[in-house]
């Protein structure tokens, strides 16, 4: 576990957040300083990595090991980029050898606590090494925790010839938060016909299902004037925005919801009297349910233009990605050797739903099937984010379980 934990200090200490202001790609130049790093361990691994400096991908193969060759090639897949939700810049953390169960304290002068009162999830941890924040900052366990346990994996079968396997692929992708990361992501360059992207939570979680997603831009054109001559002149685009979201079904936003069940979310709103941006995102689990959805928003949009008139209301609304679950039941063999792989390091598997996407929903729309492996942590995306020493080890296990039951395909 040592070498897992020093190999998890080094990629947090680089500050990847992204950053969904900038125009470049990646968004942030901590994410190429990391990918760099990624780029020269693999070399003295004895891997030939393959760098995209100009997009901020890295990709790397092992080839097969003799008698393997006609194995499918297989692909683990994690991210470089951590969340702009928290900040990101001299992570410190810090190892509880063995977590009592108790709270954590993270910030003395903060009073920054972890306490299972508040995130029970933290209870599955008990009597086992965890690593948390100083208070200050997010961890970054996502993704780096899933970067660790790839590289560790390929650690492992470079350096112990006897692990029979079929072609390898590994991929680290920027941009993940915003999500872009599967964006210019070279599926052929890639060279899997299968793969897993680990960046999931908690051990022994897995994930193939997850939400539709459309995103949503509405602006809104007003009229200013005086307020005290404003009578049957003004239309105040703050108002538009307003009555918009008002008209949107009050128990179906991501507080009020669960599961599979949808939402339309109010994400900003900033401008004036004459003119305002909305942004919303919108998600929903069935196909079905998605589009209507999408047609509820649509509708309450060219309402608003009925009430204040044309061109008060224009919307752009786009898909952003889908429910990877089709793809992934057209190949039921990802799931079925995952559920094996688990049962090799003593754990059932628990299918859990993703409430968002993953790099994997847009690569299985492309002609790569790719569900999600947990990567051994939990409170992403927060000061309170934790990860699981003993779990990234299971994950590292898994992937090598993995990869081993590909190898028997051959």
């Amino acid at each position: 576990m040592k070498e897992m934990y020093e190999r998890f200090l080094r990629y947090v200490s680089v500050d990847t957040r992204s950053d969904d202001r900038s125009d470049s790609f990646p968004s942030t130049p901590g994410q190429k300083e990391l990918l760099s790093m990624l780029f020269e361990e693999l070399k003295e691994m004895g891997v030939d990595p393959d760098y995209d400096s100009e997009n901020g991908y890295l990709y790397a193969c092992l080839p097969p090991s003799e008698g393997c060759e006609k194995a499918p090639a297989i692909g683990f897949i994690s991210h470089v980029d951590t969340s702009p939700d928290a900040p990101g810049k001299n992570v410190r953390p810090r190892l509880l050898e063995k977590y009592d169960g108790g709270d954590i304290q993270l910030c003395s002068e903060g009073r920054v606590f972890i306490r299972p009162s508040e995130f029970p999830e933290i209870m599955r941890f008990k009597g086992k090494s965890v690593i948390v924040t100083d208070g200050t900052t997010l961890l970054g366990a996502d993704d780096k925790a899933g970067v660790t346990e790839i590289m560790e994996a390929v650690k492992k079968l470079s350096e112990d010839s006897s692990i029979a396997h079929g072609k390898v692929c590994i991929a680290f992708t920027p941009d993940e938060e915003l999500g872009l990361g599967a964006s210019r992501f070279d599926t052929e360059r890639f060279g899997a016909v299968y793969a897993y992207t680990v960046d999931g939570s908690a051990f022994p979680e897995f994930e193939y299902e997850n939400f539709n997603a459309a995103g949503a831009r509405v602006y809104f054109k007003g009229r200013g004037i005086h307020p005290g001559s404003a009578k049957g002149i003004m239309k105040n685009a703050l108002s538009m925005a307003i009555r918009l979201d008002s008209m949107l079904p009050e128990g179906e936003r991501p507080e009020c919801t669960e599961g599979r069940e949808g939402f339309f979310h109010l994400e900003s709103l900033e401008g004036d009297v004459s003119s305002a941006l909305s942004e919303y995102i919108i998600r929903d689990g069935d196909a079905d349910s998605f589009q209507e959805r999408k047609k509820i928003f649509l509708n309450a949009c060219e309402y608003i233009n009925r009430l204040y008139g044309p061109g008060s209301c224009r919307v752009e609304l786009k898909d952003t990605y889908y429910n990877m679950g089709p793809e992934i039941l057209k190949e039921r063999h990802l799931i079925d050797n995952a559920k094996r792989a688990f049962e090799m390091c003593s754990a059932e598997m628990k299918p859990v739903f993703i409430r968002g996407g993953t790099d994997g929903a847009t690569l299985s729309y492309r002609g790569l099937p790719c569900p999600n492996l947990p990567t051994g942590g939990i409170n992403y995306h927060s000061v309170y984010e934790c990860a699981c020493l003993d779990d990234m080890v299971k994950v590292r296990d898994l992937i090598l379980n993995i990869i081993s039951l590909y190898s028997r395909e051959g």
